[in-house]
């Protein structure tokens, strides 16, 4: 029993050294990933291209002719090219098919109802009639 208690931290503390060592890797695995041009986003949800990599700092085009320098470590992951599209353009070509047909059927829902009256003194409401 107490050979439990003894080895129970001991291999909790070895699991958190682990993981953390994992994280660790994928973030080096992710910065060396970042290169010019690629599109990136930061900690804070801002997406941006990468126009420079340097030892501890990374140069983002946050808009057009807009250049901020921001530390490696801020970059929270590495996004592809599309993906970076469609949230910088809008939503992607698919969808744009499924709007049209619901603007048909708007159309056609408000040519069948009865015109409602905004007068509040006319009192031609459509309780009223």
């Amino acid at each position: 029993m107490n050979l439990i208690i003894l080895l129970l931290p001991v291999a909790a503390i070895f699991l958190m050294f682990r993981s953390q060592k994992k994280r660790q890797q994928q973030a080096s695995s992710m910065q060396s990933a970042m290169e010019t041009g690629s599109a990136v986003r930061t900690i804070g949800g801002m997406y941006a291209l990468v126009k420079s990599v340097n030892d501890s700092t990374v140069e983002l085009e946050i808009a057009p002719g807009v250049v901020a320098h921001y530390a490696k470590s801020a970059i929270a992951a590495v996004i592809d090219e599309q993906e970076y599209d469609e949230i910088i353009n809008g939503r992607p070509e698919e969808d744009e098919s499924v709007d049209l047909d619901d603007e048909v059927l708007e159309d056609e829902t408000t040519t069948a109802e009865e015109p409602v009256s905004l007068d509040k003194g006319s009192g031609d409401t459509p309780a009223a009639k």
